[in-house]
């Protein structure tokens, strides 16, 4: 009798899924994607791991499309995904998340599941050597510093620097202006790269795109410029998925919730530069932080 209740159990275990996850292309992308796969796998959900799958272009059109089932997005882009709304949503937590989530159920049938207390917003950082013999901290003082006839060379992702929400909207609001051979661009999101080529100064880069929770700002000797005009929306990372999936097992939601809730600023930092520094692998930083949160066992 035990060993047909084991049997049945085992069945009923392999009967959940198989759920697609995926992510973008950038550390915290694989960190959050491998959150999701293991907590889904101790919970006994088959898994395909996609994680590091691609862009935000690329992995929107598979969730759309049902070739995946769940991944990481971030509220903020929903002004880019809906860029009809007020832009002013986008810049308070708790209304871009509530937008987001009533217009992608509306639209395309995703469900946002809870989020993550840290803004891991677009930002720009500067060498701190550059920044303390220059006295650029903020946005403005980069302009000033641009416009006067100042050298700088960033490097950014083709996104970053396409995205109307992104380094366009720095450059309208704060009025400079970088010229193509003032850039070096690269294909994917992985800050990891273009924070350690500013870090480096590899073909005279003294700039990078990096984002809020980016862990190797510092050890890099790199300095976010603050943002004064409050050009960048809220991007608070949430695992969004297929509203049939999210039917078929509801219970995903609420597996996941202690996992991005216990997720701030600081600890995605500190987890970020795990990888990005210390080389470790995405995986293993992920399920060293689920056991120390005793979220798995």
């Amino acid at each position: 009798m035990l060993i047909a209740l084991l049997l049945i159990t085992v069945i009923g275990l392999a009967l959940k899924g198989p759920i697609t996850v995926a992510s973008k292309i950038d550390t915290e992308g694989a960190l959050l994607g491998q959150m999701i796969v293991i907590i889904l796998e101790k919970n006994g959900f088959e898994v395909n791991d996609k994680t590091e799958f691609g862009t935000t272009s690329v992995i929107r059109k598979a969730i759309i499309a049902g070739e995946i089932d769940i991944y990481p997005e971030y509220t903020g882009n929903g002004g880019f995904f809906f860029d009809n709304t007020d832009p002013m949503v986008w810049k308070n937590a708790k209304s871009g998340y509530e937008t987001v989530k009533a217009l992608d159920l509306e639209s395309n049938g995703l469900v946002w599941l809870t989020p993550a207390p840290a803004n891991n917003t677009w930002a720009l950082a500067i060498r701190k050597d550059l920044s303390d013999s220059e006295g650029i901290k903020t946005l403005e003082d980069l302009a000033t510093y641009v416009n006067g006839g100042g050298f700088i060379k960033l490097a950014a992702s083709e996104e970053f620097l396409t995205r109307p929400d992104a380094m366009p909207a720095f450059q309208e609001a704060y009025g400079f202006e970088l010229s193509n051979d003032q850039l070096l661009a690269f294909s994917g999101g992985n800050t990891a790269q273009t924070i350690r080529a500013a870090a480096q100064n590899i073909d005279g880069v003294n700039l990078a795109m990096a984002y809020g929770t980016d862990g190797a700002l510092s050890a890099l000797r790199l300095v976010v410029l603050e943002d004064t005009k409050g050009v960048q929306p809220v991007y608070e990372p949430a695992p969004i998925m297929r509203k049939e999936v999210y039917k078929m097992y509801p219970e995903i939601e609420g597996l996941l919730k202690p996992v991005f809730e216990s997720l701030d600023l600081e600890s995605l930092q500190s987890l970020n530069a795990s990888i990005a520094i210390e080389g470790l692998d995405a995986g293993y930083v992920a399920e060293q932080f689920l056991r120390s949160k005793s979220l798995i066992d």
